[in-house]
C-alpha cells in the first residue's frame, strides 16, 4: 500500500529559508553586484567585469595583508590548541572544583570583543596600564603603538587570553567522554602517562579538537574588533589584517568595487580552508567508525 507523502512540513521550514535569504544570500549577491561594477556617485553604476578581481590579485597591499593574516592565524592555533589541551588535562574531572574551573574558563568567552580590545588597550599603556607600567619598571621596552614586535605580542597574547578557554572546554568535553575502562586497562598494562595521552586521550579528543581548530581558524581569520581597538592596524600597517584592510578600503577610501571583489576573494579563502578542515574531520569520523 502506497503512502502519500505529507509535504506540509516544508511550510515550517519556510520562515527559516526566508530569514536566511535576507540575512545571507541577498547581502552576498549585493556584494557580487558591486564587485563587477564601478560607480562615480549619484547611484550610477558602470559595468567593470572582472577588472576589480584582476586588480586585487595584482595588489601587493592585499597579498601583504594575507601574509599577515596567515601568520596571525598560524601563531594563534600553534599556541591555543596545545595550551587548551594542557589546561583540559589538568582540570579536575568531577566535584565542586571541576564546576568552578568550568565557570572560570567560560568567563573570558562572555566578554564582548570590543570590550576585550579596550581592556588590553588600557592594560598595555605605559602610563596607566598595569602591563605596560610593570614592563617599563623592569626596563623592558614596550610600546604597542610604536614598536612592531610589541604590537604583535599584544594582539597575540590578547587573543590567547580570550579564546584558549574555548579549546580547553572542548578538549575537556572530549576527555569526559572517555570510558573509565580505557584508563583501567592502561593501568593494568602499566602504561606511562605519555602513552595514555598518546594512545587513549588524544585519539578520543581528535574529533572535538578538529572542531576547535576549525572554529578558531575561522574566527582568527575574520578577526577585526580586538586588534583594531588596540592598534588600529599599526604601527604603520604592521597589524593591518585582512579584515582591517577591507574596512579601510570600503569605508575609509570608499572604493566599493575593489572592496567588494576583495571581500568575495576573502570569503572564498575562508570557505576553501574550512572545507579542507571539514573533509579531514569527515574522514576521521569514518575511520573511527
Amino acid at each position: 500500500m502506497d503512502k502519500t507523502l505529507n509535504q506540509k512540513a516544508w511550510f515550517l521550514v519556510l520562515p527559516v529559508l526566508v530569514l536566511v535569504a535576507f540575512s545571507a544570500v541577498l547581502p552576498v549577491m549585493t556584494v557580487v553586484n558591486y564587485s563587477v561594477q564601478d560607480t562615480f556617485g549619484n547611484n550610477k553604476f558602470f559595468w567593470a567585469g572582472l577588472e576589480w578581481y584582476a586588480e586585487m590579485l595584482q595588489s601587493e597591499r592585499m597579498w601583504d595583508a594575507l601574509v599577515r593574516q596567515l601568520m596571525f592565524s598560524g601563531i594563534i592555533l600553534a599556541i591555543e590548541v596545545p595550551l587548551g589541551i594542557f589546561v583540559a588535562l589538568h582540570m579536575p574531572k568531577s566535584g565542586f572544583w571541576s564546576s568552578f574551573c568550568l565557570v572560570l574558563m567560560s568567563l573570558p568567552l562572555l566578554i564582548p570583543w570590543n570590550v576585550v580590545g579596550t581592556i588590553w588597550q588600557i592594560f598595555g599603556r605605559v602610563d596607566i596600564g598595569l602591563l605596560g607600567y610593570t614592563l617599563d619598571l623592569l626596563g623592558i621596552e614596550y610600546n604597542y603603538t610604536q614598536d612592531i614586535f610589541s604590537a604583535w605580542a599584544t594582539i597575540i597574547v590578547m587573543d590567547v587570553w580570550h579564546w584558549t578557554s574555548l579549546v580547553a572546554l572542548l578538549a575537556f568535553a572530549g576527555l569526559k567522554s572517555i570510558p573509565d575502562a580505557y584508563y583501567q586497562a592502561a593501568k593494568i598494562d602499566q602504561a606511562s602517562r605519555w602513552n595514555v595521552f598518546r594512545y587513549i586521550e588524544l585519539p578520543k579528543m581528535m574529533g572535538v579538537l578538529m572542531i576547535a581548530i576549525l572554529l578558531r581558524f575561522m574566527d582568527s581569520f575574520m578577526i577585526y574588533t580586538e586588534p583594531f581597538v588596540v592598534t588600529g592596524g599599526g604601527p604603520g600597517n604592521a597589524t593591518t589584517l585582512l579584515s582591517i584592510d577591507l574596512v579601510k578600503m570600503a569605508l575609509g577610501q570608499f572604493d566599493l568595487g575593489p572592496a567588494a571583489a576583495f571581500s568575495i576573494m576573502y570569503y572564498l579563502v575562508i570557505l576553501t580552508i574550512s572545507y579542507v578542515f571539514y573533509t579531514v574531520m569527515t574522514a576521521m569520523d569514518k575511520k573511527e567508525g
